[in-house]
């Protein structure tokens, strides 16, 4: 989890075939980027691992004063991987939790190599990492 003052990504690839033709490109300003990685044994836990997703999220939101907050599925923090259509419904349920807080919530295309800016800011919740 990053705290920032920007983040800008553009599609560079497909990774999953059938995943929606997308070509776009944006820039978020002063949100936490959340970089998500769902596991095969996440798949036993469905739901408290997306409740623990957003304890977290909600969590350093409070701490940093943030309202936006971008989720990033990036599954290169493991080496175990869940079956992608559970990873895709991690996410949506993540984002669906957080809006229904109160979160302005941007999801980066899901199944797509990204290339990104990261801008990060320096004190030490501007970088959290959990696992659960």
């Amino acid at each position: 989890m990053f705290n920032t003052r920007k983040f800008s990504y553009r599609t560079y690839s497909k990774t999953i075939e059938n995943a929606e033709s997308i070509n776009k490109e944006e820039t978020v300003i002063d949100a936490l980027v959340i970089f998500i990685h769902v596991e095969e044994e996440d798949e036993e836990k469905a739901g408290k691992i997306t409740k623990e997703a957003v304890n977290n999220i909600t969590w350093l939101a409070r701490k940093t004063n943030r309202n936006r907050i971008v989720l990033h599925s990036f599954a290169h923090l493991s080496n175990s991987k869940s079956d992608i259509e559970f990873a895709q419904k991690t996410l949506e349920g993540i984002q669906s939790s957080l809006k229904g807080k109160g979160y302005e919530v941007i999801t980066t295309p899901f199944g797509y190599f990204l290339e990104f800016w990261i801008h990060v800011m320096g004190e030490s919740l501007a970088k959290v990492w959990k696992d659960f």
